[in-house]
């Protein structure tokens, strides 16, 4: 690895706290040692010495994605403010090629004081720019955003989603070689969310250096191209995602477990003849029969202000969910047949329209998406100047987990592969997946039968 492609370089970083029992202990510590080494004796320590970070050294190559994953208390925002220059090593060195942004715990380097607008100018110059530079970039900041008038009240009286929404926005106009992003975005709604995911995306795909904090190993899949396991201080794993998520859920499973077979936190026991384990049958027998394995998921109203893009020529008005009986849905349930509706107006006319979807979970990531263009290839419906164009997707709605996900939608103009984009809206529609029979994974199977058999 050549030393130009090395952004940042951690060597042998350790940080350790000084703990004490008793506030006069920190008395003694401060004035007795020094009474020690006046006489030639050794001094005796009034505290116990906690290590937050081990001893810690790795580099991160320009253009890197590397996650960072491990219990909590296991070193990983301590790390990071250190690299951030929040916090000093006890020892060891870090070496940062480039400007850094950072959005660690929720309003960090803001002053709840101050009003959004303050803190944007304060946030932009502590991040490098100047305040031309801010001025350049002040309505930007503002639409990214959307916090409307709040912008000019005190942070004191903003929600979480609105001090991180502020927060991205600031980070995200930096231009920043080097983005550091901790769980604070888990705070977020479902739209704001994949705006940030869109932009993360977009800095990545152009060369930006990416460490990203998260106890989601589905996230740190989907978005990392390297992780980092930390526990106890020590980086215990370095490589692939899927090799350090592996680790890090074995690790999990492992702790979890005490010696004698019980299963910590519920305290599960094996033993068929341990004393308790019939009430735990009884309550999974409860469980399971107050358990109705649906999937229920509320879709929120067409979005048309949403971000998007596109050469104008026409405008997607319409975009909703049905069920088979043409009925607008606002409550769906994993395996239910439904109807996609897309509706557009033609500015002008389209000579081979192409209408597709996007079907996105939070992380931004398309769990399935299709359009007309296949089935229509052969018989292209032009589209006059002023006329509206109706696109139904008629398919089996997914079982997924509880989360948030989105619908994506497009309007082009041409062939699969050569085609101008008309329209494309982002996040159209939000559905949010409220319970879910899904165990694990990114979908649902619809399970005809399940057999479990002790012989």
């Amino acid at each position: 690895m050549s030393s130009e492609e090395i952004v940042l370089s951690v060597k042998n970083l350790s940080k350790h706290y000084e703990i004490y029992e008793k506030p006069g202990d920190r008395l003694k510590q401060f004035i007795f040692p020094k009474f020690s080494r006046l006489f030639g004796k050794a001094p005796k320590k009034y505290y116990r010495e906690f290590l937050a970070l081990d001893n810690i050294s790795f580099d991160l190559k320009r253009g890197e994605t590397v996650g960072i994953i491990g219990r909590n208390g296991s070193g990983k925002s301590t790390l990071l403010q250190m690299i951030c220059g929040i916090l000093k090593p006890s020892s060891g060195s870090i070496e940062v090629r480039g400007r850094i942004a950072a959005l660690l715990e929720l309003g960090s380097g803001f002053n709840p004081e101050f009003t959004g607008r303050d803190n944007v100018y304060m946030n932009g110059s502590i991040l490098g720019l100047s305040k031309e530079e801010i001025d350049q970039r002040y309505d930007e900041i503002c639409a990214f955003a959307d916090i409307g008038e709040f912008i000019d009240q005190p942070i004191n009286c903003y929600s979480s989603g609105m001090i991180v929404r502020l927060a991205f926005a600031v980070i995200a106009h930096v231009d920043a070689d080097i983005l550091i992003v901790d769980e604070a975005l888990s705070v977020g709604d479902a739209f704001f969310n994949q705006k940030c995911m869109r932009f993360i995306r977009e800095f990545q795909s152009n060369g930006g250096t990416l460490l990203f904090v998260s106890h989601d190993t589905g996230a740190v899949l989907n978005l990392c191209n390297g992780a980092i396991l930390l526990s106890h201080g020590q980086i215990i794993a370095r490589g692939s995602p899927k090799e350090a998520t592996k680790h890090y859920l074995e690790a999990l499973y492992e702790e979890s477990q005490n010696i004698d077979g019980t299963i910590s936190g519920n305290s599960v026991l094996l033993d068929d003849d341990a004393e308790g384990v019939t009430d735990y049958r009884d309550m999974r027998e409860d469980l399971f029969n107050a358990s109705t394995l649906r999937n229920d998921v509320e879709i929120f109203k067409f979005h048309p202000e949403e971000s998007g893009f596109g050469a104008g020529n026409a405008e997607i008005t319409s975009v909703q969910l049905l069920n088979k009986d043409g009925m607008r849905l606002s409550w769906a349930v994993g395996g239910e047949d439904i109807i996609l509706d897309i509706r557009s107006l033609a500015h002008k006319e389209i000579l081979c329209p192409i209408v597709g979807f996007e079907f996105k979970d939070r992380l931004g990531q398309v769990i399935f998406s299709d359009n007309t263009y296949l089935v229509y290839r052969d018989q292209p419906q032009p589209v006059s100047k002023g006329c509206e164009l109706i696109a139904k997707f008629n398919f089996r709605l997914p079982v997924l987990p509880s989360g948030d996900y989105s619908i994506s939608v497009a309007l082009a103009d041409g062939l699969q592969d050569s085609h101008i984009q008309l329209h494309w809206l982002h996040d159209a529609l939000i559905l949010k997946v409220h319970s879910s029979s899904v165990c694990y994974g990114l979908v649902g199977v619809a399970m005809n039968k399940i057999e479990l058999l002790a012989l």
